[in-house]
């Protein structure tokens, strides 16, 4: 899997957590974390309303970085955020070889 599979891989593991108990601790705290804290001009601005709904945010995360977590210069960790760098937080997608290890929202 070369390294644009695996971004669609990680953008399609971020987005099937929504709603499911494995997502409550990234994906969702990430939604309400976002909701609470940005301001709704923003929201207005790039979602056409004060308050987006969850899956209009996810459509519309960006790559900010991908790096090996290992010293083997494999690109397995995929860090993705709301456009426009309004936030230091990410949600993480870490890949062990071909499959998603790991989701997890950082800072």
């Amino acid at each position: 899997m070369d390294n644009q599979q695996k971004q669609t891989a990680a953008l399609t593991a971020i987005k099937s957590l929504l709603g499911t108990p494995e997502g409550e601790d990234n994906v969702e705290l990430f939604i309400e974390h976002h909701l609470e804290e940005l301001d709704a001009d923003y929201f207005s601005k790039t979602y056409g309303t004060p308050k987006p709904e969850a899956s209009q945010m996810l459509n519309s995360l960006v790559l900010v970085s991908s790096w090996s977590y290992e010293d083997d210069g494999i690109i397995n960790v995929f860090d993705f955020s709301l456009p426009e760098n309004v936030t230091d937080c990410v949600l993480s997608v870490r890949f062990s070889g071909d499959d998603v290890e790991e989701v997890s929202m950082e800072s």
